[in-house]
């Protein structure tokens, strides 16, 4: 007994005097004196099992996008190495499918290997679409109305077509408009301060309002309104052939046919962030598990298998972290990048995550000459979190979770404390 009495006090001491010397208790006590905001950290050696200093570790804040480590995580766990596109059944001379989620279809920001559409494009049989197996709100949970025009908050659905946004670019006086299907919405709206294209709340009529000083060249991604019809339409225009849609219970004996590597879609995710995907992810991880996508299925079926051991239970809600209701503590987040750093070795992972100064959401952020970030970010208007690894100039890696919640200054301002306490870090550590 005395002797662990002993061991505790050299480990607590050993701590302390590490963060002495990294200034931590100095530089938080200073962030929390200059930003007046709440304020949640935790350092941890990975290779020693150490909690290096944690302030405010055990507090609930706002996550943002780091909620996307939590789909990152349950898709690992779920949904294997490839993606299932849909499932199918022959019956006769026609073919049923229903969606699994599936948001590569057509998708500029992905890889596309073509797989999907030569399938449908290709077969013998009539297309029948059922979104039968579709069960939750296209919208998420605490999610805010007024971005349904943002291109960062497309609706979910059960099977994705153009990554459920239309684009219109402008070059000089012309106008395109991809898929070309949404031409017969668009129409010209009043002259504005600033140039914009604008869709309805319940509809997909839009209307471009020049601008008053306008940009030669633009280009706009505007979320899509869906439902059963528009999806077999729009099919029915990129395929060149008819879909029709049916109300089909997606039956035992269906057959899953896959897209593309997973890895090609967490990629995205993770580096720049795409909320679409992160939501799509969940509907996947959902279908999986019990063939209805409703991503509360896998949030439930990760939370009571996969995260029983996180120091905190996580409130989460959605996918992308869009909703406000998200909760996690900074202890969790880090115990979850272990878990993620004991599924992936990090020649595998960290091609995967945003990268300082390299790629993603921090390409601009955290530079060195060598990149020592290898992470997560997230925002929210009053919010930013960071986490993932921190990789020191003599060799370490150091997992850290950095939250940042109810700032009224800037953003940026945020950025470039926290760019100088890690900075710091992996100079000194």
């Amino acid at each position: 007994m005395r002797f662990l009495f002993y061991f505790i006090v050299i480990a607590v001491v050993t701590a302390c005097s590490s963060s002495k010397r990294l200034g931590l208790p100095k530089a938080f006590k200073e962030t929390d004196h200059k930003f007046q905001d709440h304020t949640g950290f935790m350092l941890y050696d990975v290779d020693k099992k150490k909690v290096i200093y944690e302030y405010n570790s055990n507090k609930y804040f706002t996550p943002a996008s780091n909620t996307k480590i939590f789909t990152f995580y349950t898709s690992l766990r779920i949904i294997g190495d490839s993606i299932p596109a849909l499932k199918y059944v022959e019956r006769n001379d026609s073919l049923i499918f229903w969606g699994t989620g599936d948001p590569s279809f057509l998708y500029k920001f992905t890889y596309n290997n073509n797989r999907l559409y030569n399938f449908l494009q290709k077969h013998p049989k009539s297309l029948y679409f059922s979104n039968a197996n579709f069960s939750t709100s296209h919208f998420g949970s605490g999610w805010a109305w007024d971005d349904y025009n943002s291109a960062y908050s497309p609706e979910r659905s059960p099977f994705p077509v153009y990554g459920n946004i239309f684009t219109v670019k402008k070059s000089g006086s012309l106008l395109r408009i991809y898929p070309s299907y949404f031409e017969k919405h668009f129409a010209i709206g009043e002259r504005r301060e600033r140039e914009e294209v604008v869709r309805e709340l319940h509809s997909n009529d839009f209307k471009i309002h020049p601008g008053v000083r306008s940009p030669q060249y633009k280009e706009w991604d505007i979320p899509i309104r869906l439902n059963q019809l528009l999806i077999t339409d729009l099919l029915t225009d990129t395929l060149k052939r008819a879909v029709t849609p049916v109300h089909t219970k997606l039956s035992a004996p269906a057959i899953p046919y896959y897209s593309i590597p997973a890895d090609s879609l967490f990629r995205v995710m993770m580096q720049e962030s795409d909320n679409f995907i992160a939501e799509q992810l969940l509907l996947i991880c959902a279908g999986i598990v019990r063939d209805t996508l409703k991503p509360e299925i896998a949030i439930k079926y990760s939370i009571e298998n996969y995260l029983q051991d996180l120091p905190d239970k996580p409130i989460w809600v959605d996918g992308s972290g869009l909703s406000r209701y998200n909760l996690f503590t900074p202890r969790s987040i880090v115990k979850l990048w272990e878990k993620i750093y004991e599924q992936r070795p990090k020649e595998r992972l960290f091609p995967l995550l945003a990268t300082g100064g390299v790629n993603g959401t921090v390409k601009n952020w955290y530079k060195a000459d060598k990149p020592y970030f290898f992470g997560k970010t997230g925002t929210l208007s009053n919010n930013h979190t960071l986490s993932g690894f921190l990789v020191t100039k003599s060799g370490k890696t150091l997992i850290f979770s950095f939250m940042n919640n109810n700032y009224v200054t800037s953003t940026s301002e945020i950025r470039k404390n926290m760019q100088e306490i890690l900075y710091n870090i992996y100079n000194q550590y």
